[in-house]
């Protein structure tokens, strides 16, 4: 082979897609973000050009629904036909967002494009400077598809490089339906040389070599959840020989959901906080190039300014004060939102030597962190059954789990989580209420 072999794996790129849990930004803040999944896919196309790879394979999910709009249709087909007239191949699997039996504007893809079917897995080979490569793979007819499809791949006979695309949740990751569920232990079994996974929105590697087993990612975040967060991309796979010598991570997204954290210790005044919430933006923005920013500040620690953010409108006024000291920055700067873990300074030893109501509600809590885990959840359980009713409580609850993400957390943990929210919570109020 006398040029160097390279293929780029992409998957998720959910065009035209509704971006979730931000609230009301800035009419140029709403015009990027309607822009930026169909941008990235451009920026996909632009990379596999620059870097000529021979190959394109995306692993499903090109739309973010069956019924898919004529706009991202029209804009993946102009990257696709750019591909197609630089000789590019592309091989292309849809999932469970854009099922084959959706509806397509699209009767015709240029030559060079091929879309794999969902009856059983198909393969092609292509042969480039004498490496043959034969590329495997199988669509979803519907949405809803819970065969284990990785039992269908085979290694060819006769091709150099084994390539397989597949959409999946193989690792039966919480916070994504478990879609053409498998083992790697199947994937093992049928003797690939590369599997080109979709449907997982973090980028991960599941194994580096013998083989390959990798989720590239969806191509730009679309929420402040933890799995849309940060860089997204996709992979380069460089082949050397008849083997694939390395898999780099490689970034296509123009608007990037980021947070940080700030820590209200030694914090002297709201004034203090914000500058030092002003900074992080600031690094953050270095940190991250030339592209725009969704920043979500974390809030944390004990200290008297706590306080201070609860007296009034006082979170909702630094949420608001530090997006006006970013507007007008460019690329963008939009604070989606301030979130609140501060406490107060309690001696929660002094607490315990009371005789009050806050002293037996700190030895409850101590009771239960030493229980285990099943009775911590029933208490939790039967808690929220008696706060469900409508109100304040249960209005908060609902808020706090939208804009938490939801899911993405181990169970164990997040019942202590709750636990001790709770507890700093109460022992905030009624402490709060003994100093007045």
């Amino acid at each position: 082979m006398s040029e160097p072999f390279r293929f780029i794996h992409a998957a998720d790129l959910h065009l035209d897609t509704p971006f979730q849990g931000i609230a009301g930004p800035a009419p140029d803040v709403a015009a990027a973000l309607q822009e930026a999944s169909l941008e990235a896919w451009d920026n996909v196309v632009a990379l596999t050009l620059q870097r000529e790879a021979r190959l394109l394979v995306i692993a499903g999910d090109i739309y973010d629904g069956a019924e898919r709009g004529i706009r991202a249709q029209l804009r993946f087909l102009a990257g696709l036909q750019r591909l197609s007239a630089a000789g590019v191949r592309t091989f292309i699997v849809h999932g469970n967002h854009d099922p084959l039996d959706g509806w397509s504007a699209i009767r015709k893809f240029p030559a060079g494009v091929t879309v794999f079917g969902h009856d059983r897995v198909e393969s092609q080979t292509v042969t480039s400077d004498g490496l043959s490569v034969c590329v495997h793979g199988i669509s979803y007819r519907t949405r809803d598809v819970r065969d284990n499809l990785a039992l269908g791949f085979r290694r060819s006979q006769q091709a150099d490089l084994d390539i397989a695309l597949l959409h999946t949740n193989a690792t039966g990751e919480a916070g994504h339906a478990p879609y053409s569920p498998c083992s790697l232990a199947d994937l093992d079994a049928a003797g690939m040389d590369y599997w080109a996974l979709g449907h997982l929105h973090r980028q991960q590697f599941l194994r580096r070599g013998g083989p390959w087993i990798a989720y590239s990612g969806d191509t730009q975040g679309r929420s402040p959840k933890p799995s849309e967060t940060g860089a997204k991309g996709v992979l380069v796979a460089e082949v050397a020989g008849a083997g694939i010598q390395s898999v780099t991570p490689e970034p296509v997204d123009v608007v990037r959901f980021v947070s940080c954290a700030v820590d209200v210790r030694e914090v002297a005044d709201v004034a203090v906080l914000q500058a030092r919430a002003s900074d992080e933006i600031d690094r953050l923005r270095a940190e991250n190039g030339e592209r725009g920013l969704l920043v979500r500040v974390q809030l944390e620690g004990r200290g008297p300014v706590a306080g201070d953010l609860r007296r009034g409108t006082g979170l909702s006024d630094l949420e608001r004060e530090l997006r006006g000291h970013f507007s007008g920055r460019e690329p963008f700067v939009w604070v989606e939102a301030v979130k609140d873990h501060t406490r107060s300074v309690v001696d929660l030893e002094a607490v315990r030597r009371r005789n009050d109501f806050a002293a037996e509600l700190l030895k409850r809590y101590d009771e239960l962190a030493a229980a285990d885990p099943e009775a911590r959840e029933a208490f939790i359980a039967t808690s929220a059954e008696l706060l469900s009713r409508p109100g304040q409580v249960s209005t908060a609850l609902r808020a706090l789990d939208a804009g938490d993400g939801g899911g993405d957390a181990d169970g164990a943990g997040e019942v202590d989580d709750v636990l001790a929210e709770a507890l700093e919570r109460v022992l905030d109020l009624l402490e709060a209420g003994a100093g007045r």
